[in-house]
């Protein structure tokens, strides 16, 4: 008698292997952060680095805890990110307005993109020196120089959205007789919700991220910033340290919750 095989297919392997725990996968994320933990404890324990360079996890979480009894650590984050979301605000608002204008006004487009297109390829930091020049080394040159940090990702990321809304849904809305209001409102928005959130999700991390160069260029005021310059000029690694985790924590808070504004606006534009 012949002997027979039998082989699995894709299928057949699909329900014979075995389930991963429902959430499992939420958890793979910290492997990484907890074995650098461990591996940074252990180095400092064991004195394989300079103890005044590398101080252990325990001594930065006893600064930590004093920076948070005492609200030293709330009053620098609350003007840090009062900063940032002014400025955030701003330049998220202008350049809405001026990536609409772009998108939707090809004469303007015409008259202000090349201008636009060489202003954005001027570095941010280039900005510091006129900017202190002009508005001092207080919270306005900050607020200042995190709108324009905000700005260009808006503006370059709505233009596009409005400009690739594809043909067929114009020519659909033309062919309904819909006015350029209901054109831009019903059609076009709609179409360009996910580039123009984009837009607005890279200007919250980039003035996130200009916040803490702001205050570390210009040093006047309080925020985390100054922690960390504080922590490196008394050369007290412990505060350096825990100033970084406190942003990562922050920037990784602001990630978490553009995130699901992004899905709430996904389902908006019908794209869920």
């Amino acid at each position: 008698m012949a002997s027979t095989t039998h082989t699995l297919d894709s299928a057949e392997l699909a329900t014979t292997a075995p389930l991963a725990p429902r959430g499992a996968g939420r958890w793979r994320g910290l492997v990484l952060p907890l074995a650098s933990i461990a591996l940074w404890w252990l180095a400092a324990r064991l004195d394989i680095v300079n103890s005044a360079l590398l101080v252990s996890p325990d001594n930065v979480a006893i600064t930590g805890w004093d920076l948070i009894a005492s609200g030293s650590l709330w009053r620098a984050l609350a003007a840090s990110l009062a900063r940032e979301f002014t400025g955030f605000f701003i330049g998220t608002a202008l350049g809405l307005v001026l990536g609409a204008l772009l998108g939707l006004w090809p004469r303007f487009n015409r008259l202000v993109g090349p201008s636009f297109n060489t202003f954005k390829q001027i570095s941010l930091f280039a900005w510091i020196p006129l900017i202190s020049v002009w508005f001092g080394l207080g919270d306005m040159a900050k607020v200042v120089f995190l709108s324009l940090a905000a700005l260009v990702p808006v503006v370059v990321n709505t233009a596009g959205g409005i400009r690739n809304v594809p043909a067929p849904l114009l020519e659909v809305a033309q062919v309904y007789g819909y006015t350029r209001w209901q054109t831009v409102t019903q059609v076009v928005l709609p179409a360009s919700i996910a580039s123009i959130f984009t837009g607005i999700y890279l200007a919250l991390i980039y003035s996130w991220l200009a916040t803490i160069g702001a205050e570390y260029l210009l040093v006047a005021g309080h925020g985390v910033g100054n922690l960390l310059i504080e922590g490196s000029e008394h050369f007290q690694m412990d505060l350096v340290i825990f100033g970084m985790v406190v942003i990562g924590l922050v920037g990784w808070l602001a990630n978490a919750s553009a995130r699901l504004l992004e899905r709430r606006l996904a389902r908006w534009g019908g794209r869920a």
